[in-house]
């Protein structure tokens, strides 16, 4: 059976051929030729979908729509009428109707309506797993030829996209995703340990980068004269951009990209070199006061305004600025209510910190962890944060100017699964993506390794300083409760490391298509 139907109308007798059509196709079709008696039936028993008479006596359709939606407010309801008047029309959606339907109608037209609302689900599922698994060998031919970072930007784009498609539909093919997902993310490690000293020696020449974005982003929008809001979402995946950017699409156009975000993929690393326009190492020699060493007991992102001061400053820019972090609602909301403040300077720097926050949750919360049980509940967690947050609010204000808004973030994060040994002294810092220290223990074939720091511009609280990253999706464990250790971090989202997810991050300029 395909499900049960009712149809209510009040010539139900010369719409015997429908339903014999519809009993053919294995449905069960229940008929009334009144309002009064479909909604006796609502209340007896429960229908996958309602043909509704729009011009029936006694209880006329809109009026039977209106009670029918009280019984039982989920079920889909098509309206079939002969009027054509704007006015019946706008009452039936306005009662938030499935469909509508004008006689004459034919059987194709009722066939087709059922599958849009009854069997949407399975024919999306069917074609979107065949979709994928035509696409699976072309991704994966892809992977093998990525030879430059655009290559596996165009990679992840389209593993996100598909990503984006099987959980939509909850297909069984995301397994077959996730293990060429991981395939990906291996080959994509071994490309950057072969390119990444390169590109941060060359600065003209590599692709864009966590210090390149005011240079190549910010400044030439401002030499236009424009106005410009920088929003980073710190801790913010490429596919959670594409969720939220749902929300988005009615108000901007947007001009999407990927920056490559610096190692460590950790705030106190990236972050700090996009505002300073600097490396690590760079930031640490020229302002010691505004750098904090990892073993220090000082928050590592409490000098960001100052960094983009010293950036104005050595490029010589007269530029007006505001720097805002908001790390709840109530900073969302002052912010909100200040706004026209804002648009007196000729740069806005927003810091948004909920999804970084979200991700240290998930770790310590196990009821969080049941929220965002894996990528798809963490997207959808993402989403609804912003679907009722005052940043909300915050981009409906931006949307009624002529700014122009480039969203990115400092870093992303992976999912961990696979624990990997290592063993430091008391000063080894915490994170479980990289380690730093001059007496590590590990397997150097597990990680990728840098024995000489300075080379990639990373300072040295030690002359032996050696840095560690985890790949894919391993994450660093200590010998010591070594098992309750893992059972505690496995399936969290880490960052620090080498991953798509952790590097590759947006980097979007958005306009309002109101204010052209």
């Amino acid at each position: 059976m395909n499900g049960t139907l009712l149809w209510v109308d009040d010539e139900i007798e010369l719409l015997k051929a429908y339903v014999i059509f519809l009993e053919k196709k294995e449905y069960e079709v229940v008929t009334a030729t009144n309002g009064q008696d479909a909604l006796d039936l609502c209340r007896e028993r429960s229908f996958d979908l309602v043909f509704l008479d729009e011009n029936m006596p006694g209880l006329s359709g809109l009026e039977t729509l209106s009670r029918m939606k009280e019984i039982s407010p989920t079920t889909p309801i098509v309206m079939v009428t002969k009027s054509e008047e704007e006015n019946i029309m706008d009452q039936a959606i306005g009662s938030k109707i499935a469909d509508y339907l004008i006689k004459p109608v034919n059987p194709n037209q009722i066939y087709l309506t059922l599958k849009k609302h009854l069997h949407k689900r399975e024919i999306e599922a069917e074609v979107t797993n065949t979709g994928y698994q035509q696409m699976f060998s072309k991704i994966g031919m892809q992977i093998n030829d990525s030879y430059t970072l655009d290559d596996w930007k165009e990679v992840y784009k389209r593993l996100v996209f598909w990503e984006l498609e099987l959980s939509d539909t909850g297909s069984e093919m995301s397994e077959m995703l996730r293990m060429q997902k991981a395939e990906a993310n291996g080959e994509f490690a071994k490309f950057v340990k072969k390119n990444y000293l390169r590109w941060v020696q060359s600065p003209e020449d590599r692709p864009l980068m966590s210090p390149d974005i005011f240079k190549r982003m910010v400044f030439p929008l401002l030499n236009e004269g424009e106005k410009v809001f920088l929003v980073v979402f710190d801790n913010f995946r490429y596919d959670q951009w594409r969720e939220i950017s749902k929300e988005l699409a009615d108000d901007f156009t947007f001009d999407e990209q990927m920056c490559l975000s610096i190692l460590p993929t950790a705030t106190q690393y990236a972050r700090n070199a996009i505002f300073s326009g600097l490396m690590p190492m760079q930031i640490a020699e020229m302002f010691p006061s505004l750098w904090v060493d990892e073993d220090e007991e000082e928050g590592k992102n409490l000098n960001e305004e100052p960094l983009i001061r010293t950036q104005f400053e050595r490029y010589r820019r007269k530029n007006t600025f505001s720097y805002s972090k908001l790390n709840s609602s109530a900073d969302s909301e002052r912010l909100v209510e200040r706004f026209r403040n804002l648009m007196g300077n000729d740069l806005n720097v927003l810091v948004i910190n909920f999804i970084d926050m979200l991700s240290h949750a998930r770790t310590e919360s196990r009821m969080v962890r049941e929220l965002a049980s894996d990528e798809r509940a963490y997207r959808s967690i993402t989403a609804s944060w912003f679907h009722n947050s005052p940043v909300r609010d915050l981009f409906k204000e931006l949307a009624k100017t002529d700014a122009h808004i480039i969203v990115t973030t400092d870093h992303g994060s992976i999912r961990v699964n696979n624990p990997i040994k290592v063993i430091g002294d008391k000063n080894t810092n915490t994170n479980l993506r990289y380690k730093l220290g001059k007496n590590l223990s590990y397997n150097p074939k597990q990680v990728f390794e840098l024995k000489a720091p300075k080379a990639a511009s990373l300072p040295s609280p030690n002359i032996s300083t050696t840095y560690i990253f985890a790949q894919n999706d391993d994450f660093f464990a200590y010998p010591n409760n070594y098992n309750y250790y893992v059972n505690y971090y496995k399936n969290t989202f880490q960052h620090g490391g080498i991953s798509l997810e952790e590097m590759l991050v947006p980097l979007v300029t958005m306009k309002s298509k109101r204010r052209g």
